[in-house]
């Protein structure tokens, strides 16, 4: 026999006797040896076998000192395996069950930052988005003097950012589609909920030729006061941003409105 074949069928004997050991150890009862094979496990990195053999300790070993470590070291099992949201329940679930515990600050941190990287591009649903800015939140206020607060505020800032460039596109969208009053309120809650952004003058041109384009497509009882909103945003718009990119054409917008005005009130 060519020894290629030896060597497949050596290899093939270990990984069944390693295979059968394993299974062996599934049934057995001696829960001291399960919970030091699966540390073996963990510390390998072995983390499908170290899961299965740590969810079966869970509840053997309840209301036992060791029962903590246990489920910490399970929750981190299912973190490894790139489970995220099961990982999220499992340190939620640590940190309710030993809030007390060595690894509770820890525990609770996971938790949000699992949601984290359960969050999607922004074009889709942000649910987990915002449970993620939710749960940063409620560690820092569980642990405002944790060393990491600072990661806290940096993944924030990065999941706001995505929810931004998703309420970008969608006042854009509506304004694109010539649906003028939903752009309005998309844009007023844009700049509402941020307010630093570098969008928000922006936001306002979308305004005011939004109220504009509105205005033209009036009845004559409606156009009055959206030419008057109109040039009110236009004035904000220039107050606050006087450097703006978007000020020329808001500027023409705001001449057109005062000439359809004044045409209005000769009749």
């Amino acid at each position: 026999m060519k020894k290629s074949a030896i060597y497949i069928l050596l290899l093939a004997a270990l990984c069944f006797a390693g295979c059968d050991g394993y299974n062996k150890l599934l049934k057995s009862k001696n829960y001291e040896l399960k919970l030091e094979r699966a540390n073996d496990y963990y510390a390998k990195g072995n983390y499908v076998k170290a899961s299965a053999l740590y969810e079966e300790l869970i509840p053997v070993y309840k209301g036992d000192p060791k029962a903590e470590e246990i489920y910490y070291y399970f929750a981190y099992c299912t973190y490894y395996q790139g489970d995220y949201a099961l990982a999220q329940y499992h340190f939620k679930n640590y940190y309710r069950s030993f809030p007390a515990g060595k690894h509770s600050e820890e525990a609770l941190f996971m938790n949000a930052y699992c949601y984290y990287l359960n969050s999607p591009i922004y074009k889709l649903d942000q649910t987990d988005t915002k449970n993620a800015m939710a749960e940063l939140q409620n560690f820092v206020d569980q642990f405002p003097e944790s060393a990491r607060i600072d990661s806290c505020n940096k993944i924030s800032d990065l999941l706001r950012a995505k929810l931004e460039h998703k309420e970008y596109d969608i006042t854009k969208q509506y304004f694109n589609i010539t649906d003028y009053k939903a752009a309005i309120v998309s844009a007023k809650n844009f700049m509402k909920d941020f307010p630093e952004s570098l969008n928000i003058d922006e936001m306002l041109y979308l305004t005011v030729d939004s109220y504009y384009l509105l205005a033209v497509n009036s009845l004559e009882t409606k156009k009055v006061e959206r030419l008057d909103l109109a040039m009110e945003t236009y004035l904000k718009l220039l107050d606050l941003y006087p450097k703006s990119g978007y000020l020329q054409r808001a500027e023409s917008i705001y001449e057109s409105c005062q000439r359809m005005k004044s045409n209005i009130n000769k009749l």
